[in-house]
């Protein structure tokens, strides 16, 4: 068995197809599989998964070799035969950047093709009720400084994703983010100059800015690996968790983002119709229970303190014990709905939720023990996810995915 064994797909279709549409599905399909192969595979293994020829398969390889996609490895000897030459994603070729705008801090990432984190800058700030022409315009600084100081590690800027604690629509417009306090905003506006400015002079299209959620970009950075690698679970419902609380719903690899790109918002679903009123207007929302802010005043914590200190109080009997319990109560009521309604049985806590998960758990695990309707069959599983800000690696991943899927526009610039 190969590495692509799993990934074996039907022979491309080629009836109606144009000779250069057929070329560029091809080079899709190449691309796709040997990036999504667990271990570096051979140009014999992509074609038998392929269902293409091996001439055909081999000229593909090239093309993407020279077009900065893949990369070769050395030549591995494996039983009889001519020795096999390993391909695998490019390093500091193409290259995507993740900005996020969270209340606490703007963040900027670049990633290559293969995974690799090239530069970062995170910038800790206090944003709720910001300006949002002012925040992007310092975040417009950022993402200039982030390219330059970069710059000879990287040959072309795929593209740029934006991720945004709130609702934004298919042509990028923030609609709203009530953690925030922003309302209709188009950041594209603010960042395609910067970006293109510190992109000038290098090869390939004109980068474009794209705008997201930012717990759909986080649930993307759990679904992959590295860019165009599943993880482990293609499935699974993901929290997002800081001062607000978002969602998405991952499946077979990608957040199911709904008809208009809203899906998720688990941290404004009802706990309590007589709770405390939320920033977006309505009361007893989820995120007046778990939210940050809720948690360390619930505590009697300071506002500034650190999630971590909560975790270590929460520890110990008390006040703080008891305040992660009732935000776990009402985190397990509204997972209840979600493992209800969508048929889900992962479940990954992220962002302030990973430390504070064996804390949480308790009291979360009860709640779903008795209000999952399907309760003494399925076992739904409660997991801390990654750290270090994954919205950033999932905006970047969410360009270079577009690279996979689509090479040939980049193969121009060879």
């Amino acid at each position: 068995m190969t590495a692509l064994d799993d990934l074996r797909s039907d022979p491309p279709t080629t009836v109606g197809v144009g000779q250069a549409a057929l070329r560029d599905q091809n080079l899709a399909v190449v691309a796709t599989l040997a990036f999504a192969a667990p271990e570096p595979v051979s140009r014999a293994a992509i074609a038998a998964a392929s269902g293409l020829t091996r001439s055909t398969v081999s000229r593909l390889v090239d093309e993407l070799l020279a077009g900065g996609v893949l990369r070769e490895l050395p030549r591995q000897v494996a039983g009889r035969g001519r020795p096999a030459t390993p391909l695998a994603p490019a390093r500091g070729t193409l290259v995507g950047l993740g900005l996020e705008v969270s209340p606490s801090y703007l963040g900027a990432r670049l990633v290559d093709l293969n995974g690799d984190v090239l530069a970062e800058q995170v910038l800790p700030a206090h944003l709720e009720r910001s300006d949002a022409h002012e925040v992007l315009a310092r975040l417009s600084r950022l993402a200039s400084q982030v390219l330059a100081d970069s710059s000879e590690g990287w040959s072309t800027l795929a593209g740029v994703r934006l991720a945004v604690p709130g609702l934004v629509d298919s042509a990028g417009l923030v609609l709203r983010a009530p953690n925030l306090g922003w309302r209709e905003v188009s950041p594209g506006d603010h960042l395609d100059a910067a970006v293109l400015a510190a992109a000038g002079g290098r090869p390939g299209p004109p980068p474009a800015v794209g705008v997201g959620n930012e717990a759909d970009f986080a649930a993307l950075a759990h679904a992959l690996e590295v860019p165009g690698r599943p993880a482990g679970s293609a499935s699974f419902f993901y929290v997002s968790a800081d001062i607000g609380i978002g969602g998405a719903c991952v499946v077979d690899g990608a957040p199911a983002r709904g008809r208009h790109g809203w899906a998720g918002e688990i941290g404004h679903t009802l706990i309590d119709p007589a709770g405390p009123v939320c920033t977006c207007g309505a009361r007893g929302c989820l995120e007046q229970y778990a939210g940050r802010d809720a948690l360390l005043a619930a505590a009697g914590l300071a506002p500034d303190v650190e999630v971590e200190a909560l975790a270590a109080a929460a520890s110990e009997p008390g006040r703080a014990r008891e305040a992660v319990a009732q935000a776990g109560r009402a985190l397990g009521v509204a997972i209840s709905n979600v493992v209800n309604l969508l048929d889900v049985a992962d479940v990954v806590l992220g962002g302030q939720f990973v430390p504070l998960l064996p804390a949480l758990r308790p009291a979360m695990e009860e709640e779903l023990r008795s209000r999952v309707l399907a309760a003494p069959w399925l076992d739904v599983t409660l997991r801390a996810g990654e750290g270090g800000m994954p919205s950033l690696t999932g905006a970047a991943y969410a360009v270079l995915g577009d690279v996979v899927a689509g090479p040939s526009a980049w193969l121009q610039v060879a």
